[in-house]
This record gives structure tokens, sequence and C-alpha cells, in this order.
């Protein structure tokens, strides 16, 4: 790929922090406006591509394995990149919101792998992208220690875990940076800040830029992040190959496509990540329009349902025989002070760890640094001192088409307490993230974006089927609305109120609330500024 890529400059249009000219140099802005050259049009075809399948399948145009890429299902003989030396055991991956206090957590708490996420994790509030970006800066260079006011000292230790760190989607746009007018893809400013400023620090450090993929939908979407590292490499003098990248597979979309996704970045694989909870909005948001695929209450649906264990199952066979590592989900149990119930979290992780490592999975994501040890413990009874098992290739494993949209249709009605949960999760998510929290620990769960669209998906589809009346709804949003004041006085209620109002009530679902609620977020804070 030809790095001579005309560009325009690319205009600052957020306030000006603490520190953020370190990120923010001259250099890095034009390495953003080449990428930005580049891909710009190639990403908002993809979206209309996007917008387009999305009619189809909402029409009833049925959903399989592509016939055009049978070819690459069917050659047994190509393999993705062997793993780089340190993503080679990944038994136990944390995730968190690159803050300082959770990037030092995070990167003393023993796992192999820290994923820090500036997706679902982070509200992307302009402080937050950038001072994201300067912990990843202060981390590379060791230069992340600090200590509270309170006295407490935050300190990372001599070795540290490889560290993972997730963009924003396609679909987002980072609306504080600007060429003539428009905005960056969020994707490739997170991911360009990142590497230009990171990528030779990881390298110089015995490791490398690694990075995780979200909310891919299909090969393209992932011939177009293969096709940014090509250039992105080539641009700065590194050589190909080097990027490593595991996509989460969260989009139903994207389950029919792992071996496609796979081969697009085989050069810079690093395997498939089950992410199960966007993958249940997915669905939701799929299919919603369809009732035979009414789904039951998030609390209900366990990873062993069919449709949910052919997804997990073809992803770890897909992973395996192309020598890939297939990353299991996200635990994101919060423990509990209290004895009894924290032993009854920590056993409901140790039990959903267990399924999956038996399953073939070769490690798995916690959200929280105590679960650490019970994920470990699973890891380390089935994989002894091998540090994966891609050996088991799971040959007898077929799923179909059938199989990945094999849904038990919910015949009963929510309960009421089910569409209050529903309702109250939303709303103190929407507050959190428009405060600029995108990390939230909501009973007893560390809940991220994922968490509020499936409530909101959930809503939404009730209501278009008519398993809710309007006027129950209302009260139960009036009622809520009225707790969280009394709860936290400082809450954004009638902002996060709006949020869900108008996600949940057009005829189509919109396909993510984060783009709204953005737009929200700046208008209050143009407001306020003034």
């Amino acid at each position: 790929m030809s790095t001579h890529v005309p560009t325009r400059r690319v205009e600052v249009l957020g306030p000006a922090g603490h520190r953020h000219s370190e990120i923010l140099t001259p250099e890095a802005l034009e390495f953003l406006a080449r990428l930005d050259a580049a891909f710009a049009d190639r990403r908002r075809e993809i979206l209309t591509a996007r917008l387009h399948r999305s009619d189809r399948l909402a029409s009833g145009s049925p959903l399989g394995f592509p016939r055009a890429t049978s070819g690459v299902r069917d050659a047994p003989n190509w393999r993705v990149a062997p793993p780089a030396d340190d993503l080679t055991d990944r038994r136990v991956e944390i995730t968190s919101p690159p803050t300082p206090r959770m990037a030092v957590n995070a990167l003393n708490s023993g796992a192999q792998v820290w994923m820090a996420d500036l997706e679902d994790a982070t509200s992307p509030l302009w402080e937050n992208i950038v001072g994201g970006q300067l912990t990843l800066l202060d981390v590379c260079r060791r230069r992340i220690d600090f200590t509270t006011p309170e006295g407490k000292a935050y300190r990372i230790g001599t070795d540290l875990p490889a560290i993972m760190v997730r963009p924003r989607g396609w679909h987002l746009e980072e609306e504080h940076l600007a060429v003539e007018g428009r905005f960056l893809s969020a994707s490739l400013v997170d991911f360009g800040l990142y590497f230009f400023h990171c990528a030779q620090h990881r390298i110089d450090s015995g490791s490398g830029p690694y990075f995780y993929l979200p909310k891919l939908e299909n090969r393209y979407e992932a011939r177009l992040w293969n096709d940014v590292f090509l250039l992105a490499q080539d641009l700065l003098g590194i050589p190909r190959g080097t990027i490593r990248a595991t996509a989460v597979i969260e989009t139903v979309t994207a389950a029919f496509e792992m071996e496609e996704i796979l081969y697009e970045l085989r050069e810079h694989s690093a395997g498939l990540n089950a992410g199960r909870w966007d993958y249940l909005f997915s669905f939701i948001k799929t299919f919603g329009h369809h009732p035979r695929f009414l789904l039951p209450d998030r609390t209900e649906i366990a990873m062993t349902a069919p449709f949910m264990r052919a997804y997990t199952e073809l992803l770890v066979r897909t992973c395996h025989r192309r020598g890939a590592h297939a990353i299991g989900g996200v635990a994101a149990h919060v423990p509990d002070r209290a004895p009894a119930a924290d032993q009854a979290v920590l056993a409901k992780v140790s039990l959903d760890k267990e399924r999956e490592a038996a399953d073939g999975f070769d490690g798995a994501w916690i959200a929280h640094p105590a679960l650490v040890p019970v994920c470990r413990k699973v890891f380390d009874r089935v994989l002894a001192d091998r540090p994966h098992q891609i050996h088991r290739a799971l040959g007898d494993v077929e799923v179909s088409a059938a199989d990945l949209l094999s849904v038990r249709r919910s015949t009963l009605p929510p309960s009421r307490e089910q569409v209050r949960s529903n309702v109250s999760v939303a709303l103190r998510y929407f507050d959190a993230w428009l405060r600029g929290q995108g990390a939230v620990a909501l009973d007893g769960l560390l809940e991220d974006t994922a968490t509020a669209e499936i409530a909101r998906a959930r809503i939404w589809q009730w209501t278009r089927h008519r398993l809710i009346s309007q006027e129950e709804l209302r009260g139960l949003i009036d009622n809520e609305s009225a707790t969280l004041t009394r709860e936290q006085p400082g809450a954004l209620v009638s902002e996060a109120r709006e949020v869900l109002e108008r996600s949940i009530s057009t005829r189509e679902l919109p396909a993510f609330f984060t783009p709204e609620a953005y737009r929200r977020h700046l208008v209050r804070h143009a407001a306020v500024s003034s």
C-alpha cells in the first residue's frame, strides 16, 4: 500500500487540557490526517452497507454462511500468524478503562493481558479520550506511578502484562477532531494516537502494539482494519505483521463470518473473543422485529442455551482450526464485602470459567482484579504447563446456520419486576455515562455499554410486540427516575430519561445509544461552558 497519501490539516475542536499537548502533537495529528485521507471513504461505504443489510434482515432475508467465501472456509491449510511471544499464554485477561488508578490495578493484577478499553468501558468525553491516551503513554514510559491526595500510593511492578487497546467502533466519530468540517473516525483516532505514540515503545520493551477490534459485522470491516494496519506500519517504518489484533465476535452477522474475519486479519490476527453480552444485544437488534426471536430476560439466558452454545463452539473450533487463540467472555462480577455473598460470587465465576476451559477456550476476560486468582486456577487446572489448548481442534463440532439461530422463543410476557429492572439499569447507566463514567458497578456487576444496550433493546422489543403497555412503561420510568433523584441528588436524571425514551420509542431500534448520547453531552457541555 502506498504511503503517499494527500492529507489536510486536522483541526482540534476540543478544549485544551492538562498535558493534552503531549498527545495532540503536530506529528500525531498529521498521522491521523493520513489515516483519514486513506480510509474515510471506505468507512462511510461500510456504514452504508450496514444499513442496507439491516434493512434486508428486518424484511425477512435469511442469514447464513456466505456462499462467496466457501473456498476460505473449506480450504484446509491456511493459518493465522503464530502468536507473539507475550500473547502465547492468555489464560487471564483483565479489562478496564485506561484511567491511572485502574491501569495500575490491572497491571499489578497478575493477569497475562490488560485490555485497555477505550470503547464500551469509556464514556467518550474529550477529557476521557485524551486522558486515556496519556495513561497509555505513561504506562509505556513507566511513569504511571502516583500517590493520591489521601496518601495511597499506586506503583506498577517490574513484570507487566501484555497491553491490548480496544478503540471505539467504526460507527462512532470523534467530534472534537475534524478535517474541513468533517469529524474523524473515532476508531482511527483511538488506534492512531496510541499507535503513533506507543508502538515503538512497546516493541522496544519486547512486546508490540496489540489491539482488540470491536463491533465488526463482516469480513469487509476486518479487511479495512487490516489495511489500516498495513499503512500505519509503513508510515512509521514498523515491519508488517508487528501489529496483532483480536476481533471480538459480538454481532450476529460476524458469527457467520468468523473464518473470513480471521482470514482477512491473518497476518495480524491474535484470534477471536466471545463478546457475549454485546452478542445478545446484536441478536435483539437484528431480529427484534420477528416474534419468533423474543428472548427471555438477560438473567434467564444461560451460555448453555442452544444458540449461545452454537456460537461459542463455532468460535473455538474456528480459532483452533486456524491456529488462533479463542478467548472467552467477561466475568463482570464485583466481589462482595459480606463473606457468604463473596463466596457465592466467586463460585459463580469459577463455574462460568470451568465451562469455558472445558469447551476449549484458551483464556477468558475478568473485570475486577479480585477475580484473577479464580480464573487462573480454573485454566491452570486444564492447561497445566501448556500456554493454551489450540491443539484441541474440535473437529467433531459441526455448527449450522440453523444452530446459530436456534432460539427458544419466550412465550410469557415479562414480569413487572423484569421491566422495572431493565428501566433502572438503563437510567442509572445513562446517567453515569453522561457524567463521564463508562464502567459502572450496578447490582453487583461492573457493567459497561453492553448492559445498557441490552436493557433498552429488551424494553424496545417488549413494547414493539405489545408485551407491556405504554402506560405501564411510563409509570415505571417515572418511579425509577424519582428513585434515582432521591438516591443521587447530582444525577442527570432528565437527560438520562430522555436518552432512554428516545431510544425505545421509535419503530426502528436505533443501532446504538452512544451517538445520540454523545451529541447530547456535547450540547450540554457547550451550554455549561458558555
